[in-house]
């Protein structure tokens, strides 16, 4: 099997303290052999980078605050993404989007933190790394005013149904799957939605230390999820999907390659 890309790790998570490289050597054992790892506010964006500078070429980052933190955005915090952009190691912006789930940041300030995002990406000329949870006839919304970014993002963390992920779709995003997929209670959605995902269009990801695989063998016993098992998640993909790991492999490698311009390892 061709070596696997996860475009979402959130590795400076408190979870993988101290223990970083161990679960990096790890997913490198089991074939992932690049990863993104998940900026998702001013410190976690730095950490992802210090951490990927350490890898040269197997590691990255994105530079974003998470839609729970945009209400301690400020023009300042946009400007200091813009400077963590600049590193090489930097891939994308964000994550950055909209939760109207849970609502830890006010709408009228998630949406001005997101707009801000899209205009520093737009600027850049950078992908995006986008979030989404119960938001997205806004999010489609701020959107058509950024059409000319839609084909270089991925909507991360997909865990919708098929209506949802056919309108991302015909808006040219890449998207996301997870071991969300793996949940035999809530992932009946997605598992029916992910075959309505082209295969030039399909990006695979754990979000560890988030979403352990529910239906994996050998679950940890600190119930984290790791990189390493990015093979298991694509399995369940491969099954829904209709198609074979292989195939599951070799387009989501290539699809992350060419969005994020990753170096060929």
């Amino acid at each position: 099997m061709e070596q696997l890309i996860d475009i979402g790790v959130n590795l400076a998570d408190k979870q993988f303290q101290d223990e970083q490289h161990e679960v990096i050597e790890r997913a490198f054992q089991f074939g992932v052999n690049q990863m993104i790892l998940t900026g998702s506010s001013i410190k976690s964006s730095k950490e992802s980078l210090e951490i990927a500078k350490n890898y040269p070429n197997r590691l990255f980052s994105t530079a974003g605050i998470h839609p729970h933190d945009a209400k301690h955005f400020s023009n300042q915090t946009i400007y200091e993404l813009e400077i963590l952009a600049n590193h090489d190691e930097v891939v994308a912006i964000g994550e950055c989007g909209l939760d109207f789930n849970r609502m830890f940041s006010p709408q009228d300030i998630q949406e001005e933190c997101f707009d801000a995002h899209l205009l520093l990406a737009r600027k850049l000329s950078m992908p995006l790394f986008l979030h989404e949870r119960d938001a997205q006839n806004r999010f489609c919304e701020i959107f058509a005013n950024y059409r000319d970014l839609t084909e270089n993002s991925v909507v991360h963390c997909f865990t919708g149904n098929e209506e949802q992920v056919k309108k991302y779709v015909s808006m040219g995003f890449y998207i996301g799957v997870t071991g969300w997929i793996c949940d035999e209670r809530r992932g009946q959605d997605l598992q029916n939605a992910v075959k309505f995902i082209p295969l030039n269009r399909l990006l695979i990801e754990t979000d560890a230390p988030y979403l352990l695989p529910r239906n994996l063998e050998n679950k940890p016993k600190n119930r984290r999820n790791e990189p390493a098992f990015l093979p298991h998640i694509v399995k369940e993909i491969a099954k829904y999907m209709g198609v074979t790991p292989e195939e599951v492999v070799k387009h989501s490698t290539a699809n992350a390659r060419k969005l994020f311009s990753l170096p060929d390892v």
